[in-house]
């Protein structure tokens, strides 16, 4: 393979790609806007896009990256910016061109644009064809890899197995390899079992495409209000999953709950299950940066309590 290109070689490798498909001279400049990917700003004639790079060890996680985006855009009810091109670079590695979006600090009635916007994405019908959970392929929470092998079906019982075994058993079993992690791997496995009981208030689940990372620094405001959300790590799952993700980092944006309220609902059983589906990104946080097995544990055992 081989060897990774340095800064200004692959700075020079994109403005060449990006002229041999649009006639002009790119000025291409580094920028430090992830902690996963490198990541560039690239001009030409007043055109602006943004650039990821990954090496070819990770160059997968791009091509997943694109394909969510594209999904949500085909549904048409939330904004997210446009995939401009996906190549593969000389290294092996892929570089990613996305529209550049301008985002604007929210205004008063950004989150109720932005509650009713997402729940119609949620009350679409299910892109996978037969519906279920699941996507075609995998794809990326930061660094760490979502399985998303499909359901048979798309009923209760499909989305529990779902939910127990592609998330948290897939993340129990990459911590079950690290020290310091025994009791958190433990109470895991316990909320796998008692998952059926959390499902036990009649709430029936139905394969809904989600962002999958919809944390606040996954979603932002463009110049004339619209909510724009970047970064997908999408799949076909129960909405309450995304709503719970949304709630563990960085909180809500005033005016969301009423207005995804009344578009979509939302059963009063959420609160019991939130816990369940919170703890699926913290144990992905264990494994990204450490310092959350706390966290995690208490989460656990919420979710056993409520699960009675």
């Amino acid at each position: 393979m081989p060897d990774a290109l340095s800064t200004a070689e692959l700075r020079d490798q994109l403005g060449r790609i990006l002229a041999a498909r649009d006639a002009g001279t790119w000025r291409v400049q580094p920028l430090q806007a992830s902690g996963f990917c490198a990541t560039w700003r690239a001009e030409c004639a007043g055109r602006t896009l943004f650039v990821k790079t990954q090496p070819a060890s990770s160059a997968e996680v791009l091509h997943a990256e694109a394909d969510g985006l594209r999904a949500l855009a085909a549904a048409t009810a939330l904004r997210v910016p446009a995939v401009d091109g996906l190549w593969e670079l000389p290294d092996g590695g892929a570089a990613l061109a996305l529209e550049w979006l301008d985002l604007h600090r929210a205004d008063a009635g950004f989150g109720a644009r932005f509650g009713a916007a997402l729940a119609r994405v949620h009350r679409a019908d299910c892109p996978l064809h037969p519906a279920g959970f699941g996507w075609h392929r995998d794809n990326w929470l930061g660094t760490t890899q979502q399985a998303n092998q499909r359901s048979a079906a798309a009923g209760t019982a499909d989305w529990i197995a779902f939910f127990g075994e592609q998330r948290l058993a897939e993340l129990a079993f990459r911590l079950d390899r690290r020290d310091g992690t025994i009791a958190l791997v433990d109470a895991a496995r316990q909320v796998i079992a008692a998952l059926p009981r959390l499902f036990d208030d009649g709430y029936q689940p139905r394969p809904a495409l989600i962002h999958g990372d919809l944390w606040s620094g996954n979603w932002g405001m463009l110049g004339d209000g619209t909510p724009v959300v970047f970064d997908p790590a999408v799949s076909c799952s129960d909405a309450e999953a995304e709503l719970a993700m949304m709630e563990l980092f960085g909180g809500l944006p005033p005016g969301f709950w009423p207005a995804y309220r009344d578009a979509a609902g939302l059963h009063p059983g959420y609160a019991r299950r939130r816990p369940a589906y919170q703890l699926y990104h913290l144990l992905n946080h264990v494994l990204l940066f450490g310092g959350y097995e706390s966290q995690a544990l208490a989460c656990a055992r919420q979710a056993l309590r409520l699960a009675g």
